[in-house]
């Protein structure tokens, strides 16, 4: 298992979408679940990915195709678990505030969250209290998930906070991103707050008794 697990991040590493594809079907195939190999295998590479990237070793054009062979992984790991839309686990909205295009971290946690079951709508960068809300409402979602990486742009999720309670809205909010904290989730009135993927997962488990 561990050689399998190991050849899934290494293909994330070398940014290569065709032997991520052909390792995620040999995985299913052997029997491993698909949140299993996403998140000891794929996911590790997406981590170190980034981790590169921040430290300033890979480029943005090396992080796209990385984050490409990652969406191609995450197609065959999804289409492993489609049948019927009703055994999702929850409807997802997930996006970064707008002002803010930070993405690797984002793309981590929609990879882990489908994964695990749940229907994930990728809002992508830079995107307003508005449009948070009109996606929300056009997929009946259950959850609306917001990531701020600057300091300057977490009043964004404030601000999409307020909306929901004002309008009466009926969707939970889960806040992330590196400068977040439970204090700041309790402050703005969000209900959860998710330090990195693998809880994010276990916060709308939580949140949507599943």
């Amino acid at each position: 298992m561990a050689d399998i697990y190991e050849e899934a991040a290494q293909s994330i590493i070398e940014a290569d979408r065709e032997a991520a594809e052909e390792i995620a079907g040999r995985a299913l195939a052997q029997g491993i679940a698909p949140a299993e190999i996403m998140s000891q295998g794929f996911v590790k590479g997406i981590q170190e990915v980034g981790e590169l990237f921040e430290s300033g070793e890979l480029f943005l054009p090396e992080l796209m195709m990385s984050a490409n062979a990652m969406a191609g992984a995450t197609e065959v790991t999804n289409a492993a678990l489609e049948g019927d839309a009703a055994e999702a686990k929850g409807r997802i909205v997930l996006g970064t505030v707008q002002g803010d295009v930070h993405d690797i971290g984002k793309a981590i946690v929609i990879a882990y969250l489908k994964a695990n079951g749940y229907e994930v709508t990728d809002l992508g960068r830079d995107v307003s209290a508005e449009v948070f809300l009109e996606k929300a409402a056009l997929i009946d979602a259950d959850v609306i998930g917001m990531s701020a990486l600057l300091t300057t742009t977490m009043e964004e999720q404030r601000k999409v906070c307020r909306l929901i309670r004002e309008r009466g809205l009926p969707y939970k909010t889960v806040v992330g991103g590196a400068p977040c904290t439970q204090r700041w989730a309790d402050q703005i009135g969000a209900d959860a707050y998710a330090e990195d993927a693998n809880e994010g997962v276990r916060k709308l488990d939580e949140l949507l008794g599943r």
